[in-house]
């Protein structure tokens, strides 16, 4: 009880809310096109991980040396105690704000997951779709500056009643004075997640979200249903993502800021990180982070990924987002923050799981110090009005005023 009561005394910059869930990664010599029905497919040894944003991005905030604390919830069964075990094992003051709700079931996921191809996944929710502001210890948070919570379209308490628990979350936290973010995942379209209405969930919440960092799939889905079947059916499609312009980006971004989002960082998959910031006078009023509001203020970026060898993609989301936090956190500029999300996220995919790729902060510095080389667009972004900047390998829109407000 003592060790528990000297822990609760640190200071920690980031607490990690929302979905936590034990990831299974069988390992396959061959494809997942390989599955038919009524087939056996071999496996090699089974690799275990814990999974969700507040493992992926809670641990690789670790990795990054970002004092962070981690807030889920398991069940007391088995999948639950080697969730425990894991965060142990990697620190044990990372689970002090763990939930273990007796008699419920852990989340898990099933990934299939192979080079080259994005991942397949099962997932059962269980007992993260009883998670709601009750389970947010908010003692904990007197002393963090920065609150991030992730996927509540796999949280149904979030999502339910046109998202009311999920907003006042938000509301409370927000009062709480703490800079706040938020990350979403893609439901099943044809789920009662995917058919929640997110166009009411969203605006409800976003006027108390600092940062929100969502797909572009995602807002797709949830903004612009109609686009996102009619992309999802063309005979072509892989999926609706590789139809997206760099017009649709930014008028999304916007979107999401007259919402009532402060700054909007967009994911993009191998096509990058967009950015898009609101006023200055907008950015003053965000919580306790250090900002430089005159360098963020109305800013429009995209980063495009670096150039890897992917192994697996599962969980690379939330390492780019885990290396924009780390850069927010500790007031970096906007470029910055961007470059060392992607950097971040492109260490991710270099393993199977979602963590084990990752480096330090000092180590990813030196490999982006050495010259690490993009990935091109897979398309005439500078027809769109976009400008290359060589010496930030970044990509500046239309909406960005940084220049202009300089030179005034």
């Amino acid at each position: 009880m003592a060790k528990k009561k000297r822990a609760t005394k640190k200071e920690y910059k980031v607490v990690v809310a929302g979905h936590i869930c034990l990831d299974v990664f069988p390992t396959l010599a061959g494809g997942v096109e390989l599955f038919r029905p009524g087939q056996t497919v071999e496996a090699g040894p089974v690799v275990f991980a814990t999974g969700g944003p507040v493992s992926n991005t809670g641990l690789a905030l670790n990795k990054l040396d970002v004092p962070v604390r981690l807030m889920g919830k398991v069940g007391d069964d088995l999948f639950g105690q080697a969730i425990l075990r894991i965060l142990n094992e990697r620190s044990p003051e990372l689970a002090d704000g763990m939930i273990v709700a007796p008699g419920e079931a852990s989340s898990y996921s099933i990934i299939l997951s192979t080079p080259h191809a994005d991942r397949m996944l099962i997932h059962a929710p269980g007992c993260n779709a009883t998670f709601g502001v009750d389970d947010v210890r908010f003692a904990m948070l007197e002393r963090v500056q920065h609150f991030h919570f992730g996927y509540p379209p796999l949280m149904e308490r979030m999502y339910r009643d046109n998202g009311a628990e999920l907003a006042l979350l938000y509301q409370r936290v927000h009062e709480a004075g703490l800079t706040t973010s938020l990350d979403m995942c893609m439901p099943d379209p044809e789920s009662a997640a995917g058919r929640a209405d997110w166009q009411t969930i969203l605006a409800a919440t976003l006027p108390y979200v600092d940062v929100f960092l969502p797909s572009a799939e995602e807002m797709l889905l949830m903004l612009h249903r109609p686009l996102f079947e009619r992309f999802a059916a063309l005979p072509d499609s892989v999926r609706p993502l590789h139809h997206i312009t760099p017009h649709m980006v930014s008028e999304m971004g916007q979107q999401l800021l007259d919402m009532g989002a402060k700054i909007v960082a967009i994911k993009l998959g191998d096509r990058g990180l967009y950015l898009r910031t609101a006023t200055a006078d907008v950015l003053s009023r965000m919580g306790r982070d250090p900002v430089d509001v005159a360098g963020w203020a109305e800013r429009e970026l995209w980063m495009p990924c670096f150039a890897v060898d992917v192994v697996g993609t599962t969980g690379a989301g939330d390492a780019t987002i885990a290396g924009f936090l780390a850069g927010f956190v500790y007031g970096m500029s906007p470029e910055m923050s961007l470059e060392l999300a992607c950097a971040v996220g492109a260490c991710s995919v270099e393993a199977v799981d979602a963590i084990s790729g990752i480096r330090t902060w000092s180590k990813t510095a030196v490999r982006l110090a050495k010259g690490w080389p993009h990935l091109p667009l897979a398309f005439d972004i500078a027809r769109a009005g976009w400008r290359w900047h060589a010496e930030n390998g970044v990509w500046i829109g239309p909406g960005d005023t940084f220049e202009r407000n300089v030179e005034l």
